[in-house]
């Protein structure tokens, strides 16, 4: 008379039982690296973890914000600010620094980058202002 294990053991491959062995193997080293030091640590920052994404997920600007990042048309937008300071880290330490004047600043001002900045920065600093006020009126 068999056992329904003892049927089951001779159907596996060699290739199974040692996987099997890979597996137990690999959980006894796990467990024996398991000092109480590191299980204090491992839980510590496991609490701290599970604190900080409360925290986070408790925020209601930040939960927008992320929201809005999400969103394809500001994807963009990152990808160009990445790059555009990625650009001026590498432009402004290889040119010399600017000699002043009005005639530097109008040479800057003439730049259509320049003025594209600018006007970006503009363009945010409106709608900004303008969400703020909605924000303060509404509490």
């Amino acid at each position: 008379m068999t056992t329904q294990t003892e049927t089951s053991i001779p159907a596996m491959g060699t290739e199974d039982l040692q996987r099997l062995v890979e597996v137990a193997q690999l959980v006894t080293a796990a467990r024996d690296a398991m000092s109480d030091e590191i299980v204090t640590r491992l839980s510590w920052a496991m609490s701290e973890g599970l604190t900080l994404l409360d925290r986070l997920t408790r925020n209601e600007g930040l939960m927008h914000l992320l929201k809005v990042l999400d969103r394809q048309d500001t994807q963009y937008l990152l990808i160009a600010l990445s790059d555009a300071i990625h650009e001026a880290s590498q432009e402004i330490p290889a040119n010399p620094p600017a000699t002043g004047g009005l005639g530097c600043l109008m040479r800057v001002v003439r730049d259509p980058g320049t003025q594209e900045g600018l006007r970006l920065l503009s363009v945010i600093g409106k709608h900004l202002s303008h969400s703020m006020r909605e924000q303060h009126r509404h509490g």
